[in-house]
This record gives structure tokens, sequence and C-alpha cells, in this order.
């Protein structure tokens, strides 16, 4: 079961609890499901009852447990807890069921994965300066606003128009980012916060893991070499159970974080949300990377199949991210 999934579940017994008078609400648009906080437990938890309590009329424990009563029976669900003011902490049937679920969608949705209509038939106005910066982040913007079924316009401002009301005016950068090139320049504008002035410099070109850029287009590179190394030992990848938890339980987050990274873009008109969450799935898949492959004599196992599933599923992250941002995910570095 993927986050998706869950969520549609969560929202599945919402709408049960609705028509059975249980609840009389109006069905909320989605449900967000995460990572536990502290005090949570299991492999997910949602705030859906603390939404739903007031328009309800009841305490959120109430509708936690009147939830609760329909997600423990649903399945791909081996139980749900209820913790601090109202919050469902769900455990899965099974961790495998997870990675394979969540690896699944992303290598079936290739760079599609994260991509919803949480905008769908919004139009977006970005009205920029004529400036380098505020032109590259809109760009991306766009890019992003689409891959929630947005569209998006952009404006420029006349010197003697309104200069204030929905304007995008990130920090302008101190010099041409030209000489970096068009991949760096586009990072060293779009990796920093718009209200942080971005550093127009050669380190964007090194490589080494003190540069963020390289560590992003490292670990896909990475990545490609290890599914051709695989065809050549005769193995493909195939979602499933890893065998280990770490660091492959960090690596899931990043992937599941993925499209609310990819909503809060869009909705926040903020590309280096998006550019950090790729050095975070970088980060997070590199230590796996030494156990995708056989070693020695060994043969290749389910377990080798499915850590090149994991690999490839935040390689297309990694590739999809990057194209949002106008940059090159490399083949080969």
């Amino acid at each position: 079961m993927t986050p998706l999934d869950l969520s549609r579940t969560v929202l599945d017994a919402v709408r049960c609890a609705v028509d059975a008078g249980e609840l009389r609400v109006e069905l909320p648009e989605g449900v967000v499901v995460d990572r536990p906080g502290p005090g949570g437990c299991g492999d997910f938890a949602t705030n859906v009852a603390l939404r739903l309590a007031r328009p309800a009329g009841q305490t959120p424990l109430r509708v936690a447990e009147i939830l609760r009563s329909r997600l423990v029976t649903a399945e791909g669900i081996r139980d749900v807890v209820i913790t601090g003011p109202g919050f469902l902490n769900i455990c899965l049937a099974a961790r495998g069921d997870l990675t394979a679920g969540l690896v699944g969608d992303v290598l079936t949705r290739g760079t599609a994965y994260g991509h919803s209509r949480a905008l769908d038939g919004q139009v977006v106005v970005l009205r920029v300066p004529y400036e380098v910066r505020a032109e590259v982040v809109a760009d991306a913007v766009a890019r992003v606003v689409a891959t929630q079924g947005g569209r998006a316009e952009i404006e420029h401002l006349k010197p003697d128009g309104d200069q204030n009301t929905g304007v995008l005016r990130p920090v302008p950068a101190p010099e041409d980012p030209a000489p970096l090139g068009p991949d760096a320049a586009q990072w060293a504008l779009l990796y920093p916060a718009t209200h942080d002035r971005p550093r127009i410099s050669a380190d964007h070109l090194v490589q080494r893991e003190s540069n963020p850029l390289f560590r992003v287009r490292y670990a896909h590179a990475r990545v490609r070499s290890l599914s051709r190394a695989a065809h050549l030992l005769g193995f493909t990848a195939e979602p499933g159970d890893t065998a280990e938890q770490t660091p492959q339980d960090t690596l899931l987050t990043a992937l599941a974080a993925h499209p609310r990274v990819l909503t809060a873009t869009a909705t926040h008109h903020a590309p280096d949300r998006l550019a950090r969450h790729l050095v975070a799935v970088a980060d997070a898949l590199v230590p796996l990377l030494p156990a995708v492959l056989p070693l020695g004599e060994e043969k290749p196992e389910a377990a080798h199949r499915a850590r090149l599933a994991l690999a490839e599923a935040a390689g297309t992250v990694l590739a999809g991210g990057l194209s949002l941002l106008g940059i090159d995910a490399p083949e080969h570095l």
C-alpha cells in the first residue's frame, strides 16, 4: 500500500462514516498521511480526526474512534492506534508490502510520480520583474504548477504599475550566473530560498560532497550505472522487501514525501523546497547503493532485485525533480 493508497483508504473510511450517519460533515477533498511525529507510532499517521471534529460537533477522540473502527478492517492495515488528542497512527500489514507498493507506484508512474490535481483548473499568475533570477524562479514554478493540474501565467511588472500585489520578487543574483553553465546556474538561482541572496561561485561546479548539486546528480548517475551492471549480471528490478531497515526506511520516507513536496512547491511558489528535497533523497540513497549488486560469487537474490527497484525509484524521483528545475540528469558523471 502506497501513501496515496492509504490516503484514499482513510478518505473512504470518512465517507462510510458519513453515509452511516456517524459523522455529519462535508467530505474533505483529500486526507494527508505522513510519518508519525513525536509520540506517534506505526508506519503512517493522519490528523484527519482533528480536522473533522469541529464541523462534526464531536471531540477529536470520538471522531478518531469512529474512523479507527472502520480502518482496522481495511485491507492492508494491521492495526490503528489513537495517540494524543486524536491522531490516527496506522500500522500496515507488512513492511515489505509498504516498500513494494511505494516503489512499484514510482516505477509505474515514472517521472510523473507525485503529479496530482491539487491545483486542477487554477490559473496561477506570477508577476515578476525583468531580472534573471526572477525569470528562472518563475519558469520553474510554472513547470511544477503544471504537475499539480494548474496553469501558470508569467507577467512582467511595469515600471509605473502596482509593485506589491501578487509579485514574485526573489533577491536578485549579485552577478551574471551564465559563466557557471546552464545546469549550475539554474541550481545556484533555485536552491536558496527566494528571500536569500544566491551565491554565484565555482563551488557549484566542484565534484565533491560539499556541493549539493553534485550529490544529486552523482546519485542519479550511480543508479543508472547500477541498472546497467545488473543487466549484465542477468537480473532486473523487482519491488519487494529489501530485507533491511536502515538506510532504506529513510529513503522510503523521502520518496513518500515527494508528492507533498511538489504540491508545496507549487502552492508556495518555492522551487527551493524541491531542490532541497532532491538533496535529501540523494543523501538517503547513497548508503543503499553498495548493497544493490551481489558481491563476489554471490548470486542475485530477491533482496538484490528489491534494492535495485528502490534505487531506480529514487533515481526516477531525482530525474523528474531535476527536469522540473530545468537541470539535466546525467547518465554518466
